[in-house]
């Protein structure tokens, strides 16, 4: 197999993984994206009942992780960056006070680029944020407004500068790709103006139509086209040539990032590592199973008040855990690893792996490197049929 045609050549070796992780589910946002289907709301009323909820449920899970040294917190959304100072303030005090946080850990917010004044930039800096995650998405004022998103391309190229000028050294950017009235020119104008802006890591995701969104409905009422499947995959090939070109390392199928610099919380995502997920709406998994918090900003509280959180639990199975590892792990740059696929879930299970990617790796979609089952450049294209395959499907 010719190596240069692998698309996640660049990176020799997987990060070393986390041992735990904490993510924080902030569902307030000032008006929701007519593409989100995330759980969100934009009633902030009970915004301060709900921050005192998740010091509460910190306190009733403590020992979810089993005392595992903490390398990753993630405050993710909805819109966390509507939190108060006040809010980090108490969250911290608590996170810190119940969990072994490791000195080198990750901590991350993602954030919307009009709340990133310099007074709000301001009241973060007592806090051990070390990467912030910036939703821009484009750089054209016109699709912004019929997103909904609040900003215009103007306050986001000021609002990364207000970043860098604060002292944020790992910043993340998050782009969307096949919008309305895309165009490979539109795509190039986004892409080098985020280039100009050289944020540590990227993530390009491809605009989904999911039903019940306000986006899905305009599709319906015939306002807006979805991007064919042809004009998609130009806008993909092109954005990982750029990237490439540009020096980013294409580490997972959306993200690139600076060398070394990808995101460690959401590896931890891909690689099986236990995490816990607080707040409405939010999943933990502990290696055996998963766990989702009740969807309702009211359900939670009472729950948490009650001390009895609404946790729906999911078992995991022998094949169901291999399942997952594969449509993570061959998800990244690292890929499968065999060796760890025998320990983790046997030999059958293993063996059934290889030879069901026999196929794909004489097709070249799949190269097997130091034990390793990666994607190729041309296998990412097809990912979703390989996955398919590899699955393991009970007779």
């Amino acid at each position: 197999m010719n190596n240069d045609t692998s698309l996640h050549r660049s990176l020799a070796a997987r990060p070393a993984s986390s041992t735990g992780g904490i993510y924080f589910h902030i569902p307030f946002c000032k008006r929701r994206c007519v593409y989100c289907d995330f759980f969100s709301s934009t009633d902030s009323g009970k915004k301060a009942a709900y921050v005192q909820a998740l010091c509460r449920e910190l306190e009733l899970r403590q020992d979810y992780l089993n005392g595992q040294p903490v390398q990753t917190v993630y405050f993710g959304g909805g819109t966390p960056s509507q939190l108060s100072a006040d809010d980090f303030g108490k969250l911290f005090d608590t996170i810190y006070r119940l969990f072994p946080i490791s000195p080198e850990a990750e901590i991350t917010l993602e954030a919307n680029p009009d709340d990133l004044t310099e007074e709000y930039l301001s009241s973060l800096k007592p806090f051990p944020f070390n990467r912030l995650s910036m939703g821009i998405q484009t750089f054209h004022d016109d699709t912004l407004r019929l997103l909904h998103r609040r900003h215009t391309a103007a306050q986001a190229v000021e609002a990364f500068h207000r970043c860098r000028d604060a002292g944020i050294g790992n910043l993340s950017i998050d782009l969307m790709y096949g919008l309305p009235g895309e165009t490979i020119e539109r795509w190039e104008a986004d892409l080098r103006q985020a280039l100009e802006l050289a944020p540590e890591h990227i993530s390009a995701y491809h605009l989904i139509y999911e039903e019940g969104t306000a986006l899905w409905r305009l599709r319906e009422q015939h306002q807006v086209a979805e991007a064919d499947e042809e004009l998609s995959l130009t806008l993909y090939r092109h954005l990982v040539q750029r990237l490439k070109e540009n020096g980013y390392e294409h580490y997972e199928i959306s993200n690139f990032c600076r060398p070394g610099r990808f995101s460690r919380h959401n590896s931890s995502y891909w690689d099986g590592t236990p995490y816990l997920g607080c707040g409405a709406a939010a999943h933990s998994y502990n290696g055996m199973a998963r766990q989702a918090n009740v969807a309702s900003i009211d359900g939670y509280i009472a729950g948490i008040r009650q001390g009895s959180p609404d946790v729906e639990t999911e078992p995991l199975d022998l094949a169901t855990r291999y399942n997952d590892c594969i449509v993570t792990a061959l998800r990244t740059c690292w890929g499968v690893s065999l060796p760890l696929l025998t320990e983790r879930f046997g030999k059958k299970l293993a063996d059934y792996c290889l030879r069901m990617a026999r196929p794909h790796l004489q097709r070249g979609t799949l190269e097997l490197l130091a034990d390793h089952l990666k994607l190729t450049e041309r296998g990412v294209f097809v990912s979703d049929d390989i996955l398919s395959d590899l699955l393991w499907v009970e007779a």
